[in-house]
């Protein structure tokens, strides 16, 4: 057990050890050379307590510091201004008075007895004169030339080489929107195309960033805004099919759609129109023309499906025979459908356009059975009531006058507009156009002889939308680049009175609609995929004096 030595006693022990050490030591020296015994020594054991710990303890402190006192303060001021101040006028003067003892009322009297017989003749004079008739007072500025307001684009559709195939305005004249597709042959199964929507009045336009762009996954072959409600608009698909978007939902913009059925046509859809329904005038319907030789009218039902509620095919024995018609082709059974428009006196009658190059009088009232086989859900009727004298080429476009029941254009791709009388078949008048297609030709809506055409390139493969075998009746025409023509048959029946530049490298123009609501305003589409918007002279936009009445009698005197 080990023991505890006192400070004394471990140094005495170390000095008996060291002597043993040393004595142990010599005795190794002088036995050098001979072994030595060697022998075990226990020792005790040996501690030393810690004295640091207790002298140390535990120690602690407490400290405290504290800031500066917080000094306050307070303060005010006070400012008083006032002033008074008045004005006053000049006491303003009587204006002097004659008293009426100073009048000379006899001398008045006898005046106006005078003159009263000359006064009345001439105001009969200005009564029965028809001088002013027709005159409105106009407070805007008056526009001299023809001018460009917008060019409008979309870069993603232009890189693909698509036209503007359609322009629509909408019904408050701010928005105008275009088709994206291809008039010519190109790869219609993988083609992706494009409705684009400008606001005109919008602040801060971007001419190659549309308000609202919608993808469709075939070619727009046709648009039309509806009439009453401003961001709805329909469109024709080269595919067949007829869709309604509203342009106000830029994320889920599709409304409803035929979808690809037995009603659906078959054939591209080379114009669309709303048409009111004759119960209820603030409902509307979509008609729908195409080359399959169906004009069809569908109805909205249900949340996403445009349903058949009307249909009319075009077939060849039963086309009116009051005029002579080109021998169709072996096979050949229905008529295509190129262009319609809508008579503003009567809306159940309607003209169309052919691939035949003969316009058609039509009517929704028709009730004799079409001779078609193709399947439909609803009875399909023969509309034809009346064939007017072809073109050279096939029909274009087609525009009914609105100020005139029996007066429309027709434009073909002979290069003519033909001004037709629904009371007989052949042209009033013809135009000839130098030797370019029409692809477009419209009525003004404010001056009663004023109309636009759209023309351009013609080459062969441009127009190959339209069936082959049709095609090769015709020759082909080459043509220069594309334009605008106004005409304004009060000044010249055989030239145009204003020549627009559309384009300068031979592109076609294909379409063009006027403003209805801004008058001035004209947009027309190329194959460059370019809108452009221009503003008409005040000469296009104000109605002359018995204009009218001048309209009447072109249709009078050819009528006889």
């Amino acid at each position: 057990m080990a023991t505890g030595a006192q400070p004394w006693q471990l140094c005495s022990a170390g000095s008996a050890g060291a002597a043993a050490l040393a004595t142990s030591g010599a005795a190794s020296a002088e036995g050098l050379g001979r072994p030595g015994q060697l022998q075990d020594e226990t020792l005790g054991v040996a501690s030393v307590p810690s004295q640091w710990r207790g002298v140390q303890g535990t120690r602690g402190e407490t400290k405290s510091c504290q800031t500066a006192s917080i000094a306050t303060a307070e303060a005010c001021a006070q400012t008083r201004k006032h002033a008074d101040a008045e004005v006053q006028t000049e006491a303003p003067v009587p204006a002097g008075v004659l008293p009426a003892s100073q009048h000379d009322s006899p001398g008045l009297a006898a005046f106006l007895r005078r003159v009263e017989a000359m006064v009345i003749r001439e105001l009969n004079k200005n009564w029965q004169s028809h001088a002013f008739d027709g005159f409105e007072v106009n407070w805007t500025e008056q526009q001299q030339t023809v001018t460009c307001l917008h060019t409008l684009g979309y870069p993603p559709a232009q890189g693909q080489g698509l036209h503007v195939t359609s322009v629509s305005w909408n019904t408050t004249g701010s928005v105008v929107a275009c088709a994206y597709g291809r008039l010519d042959d190109g790869d219609w199964s993988t083609l992706r195309s494009f409705v684009c929507a400008w606001n005109l009045d919008r602040r801060g336009l971007n001419p190659r960033q549309p308000s609202v762009v919608v993808e469709v996954p075939s070619a727009v072959m046709s648009l039309a805004f509806h009439p009453t409600q401003p961001s709805h608009i329909a469109g024709g698909l080269y595919s067949g099919e007829v869709l309604v978007w509203d342009m106000s939902r830029p994320e889920d913009p599709l409304l409803w759609r035929t979808g690809l059925t037995d009603d659906t046509h078959t054939d591209p859809v080379y114009q669309v129109v709303w048409l009111p329904e004759r119960r209820h005038g603030h409902r509307f319907h979509v008609l729908s023309v195409a080359t399959d030789g169906k004009v069809l009218l569908w109805q909205a039902v249900g949340t996403a499906q445009l349903q058949l509620t009307q249909g009319f095919a075009l077939a060849v024995q039963q086309l009116p025979r009051n005029t002579k018609l080109r021998k169709p082709h072996r096979g050949e059974t229905e008529v295509g459908a190129t262009a319609v428009s809508f008579s503003s006196f009567d809306p159940s009658l309607f003209v169309l356009g052919t691939e035949g190059g003969f316009p058609l009088k039509c009517s929704l009232a028709a009730e004799e059975a079409a001779l078609t086989r193709r399947p439909a859900s609803v009875p399909l009727r023969a509309p034809a009531q009346f064939t007017f004298s072809p073109h050279g080429g096939p029909v274009y476009s087609v525009s009914c006058s609105p100020f005139h029941r029996n007066l429309f254009l027709s434009a073909g791709t002979d290069g003519h507009v033909h001004l037709y009388s629904m009371l007989q078949a052949q042209p009033l008048t013809s135009l000839q156009l130098s030797h370019k297609y029409l692809f477009a030709v419209r009525w003004s809506p404010v001056r009663p002889l004023v109309f636009a055409a759209a023309s351009g390139e013609g080459a062969q493969g441009t127009l190959k939308r339209l069936r082959p075998l049709l095609w090769a009746s015709y020759p082909p025409i080459s043509l220069p680049e594309g334009d605008v023509q106004l005409f304004d048959l009060q000044k010249s029946s055989q030239k145009p009175t204003v020549l627009i530049k559309q384009t300068q490298d031979e592109s076609p123009v294909y379409c063009l609609e006027f403003n209805r609501q801004q008058t001035q305003l004209l947009a027309a589409g190329d194959a460059r995929g370019t809108v452009k918007v221009w503003q008409l002279s005040t000469e296009f936009t104000e109605q002359g004096p018995r204009e009218t009445e001048d309209l009447d009698q072109l249709a009078a005197e050819v009528a006889i």
